[in-house]
């Protein structure tokens, strides 16, 4: 059977990043999916070394994985906005995570990430969740931006 891409293995499968390169043997491997037309989302599966406390994922990972969920959110909704199917090399340029409550490690988390704003043709701001036992643990919001060919983001892909 075939496992469809994501949108980090379609469009970028020589990604380095920790937290959704493809490439990366040590990363979190955030693979994203377009749900339906404003909704990106992404199942991910916990390890005993992400913990911060006994069974409790790391908040450092948490804003990983939703910095680079809502990220690729940015880019999906980027190349709606300019007709392309071509993938900018987005970054993120801010970033705010809200830490809700505890969220376990003995269950997938699923991220949810949707546009809130396209400021331009080169920048959007997304929203997201990490949602976990049908409760949602964390929140983001953040401003991603594509970079021009003399940035150190913009590598061949």
């Amino acid at each position: 059977m075939n496992t469809p891409l994501s949108l980090q293995e379609h469009y970028s499968p020589n990604g380095i990043c920790y937290g959704c390169g493809p490439k990366n043997s040590h990363g979190l491997h955030v693979r994203s999916f377009v749900k339906d037309d404003n909704t990106l989302i992404a199942t991910w599966i916990p390890k005993q070394q992400h913990q911060a406390f006994p069974n409790v994922l790391c908040g450092g990972v948490i804003g990983t994985l939703l910095d680079c969920h809502c990220n690729w959110a940015a880019t999906w909704f980027l190349m709606q906005y300019n007709k392309t199917d071509i993938a900018p090399h987005t970054v993120t340029a801010d970033y705010h995570i809200k830490l809700k409550r505890p969220t376990p490690i003995d269950e997938p988390v699923t991220l949810i990430a949707t546009l809130k704003e396209i400021i331009n043709e080169r920048t959007a701001i997304t929203y997201g969740e990490l949602i976990s036992s049908g409760k949602v643990c964390a929140t983001c919001e953040g401003k991603f931006v594509a970079v021009n060919p003399d940035h150190p983001a913009f590598f061949g892909d």
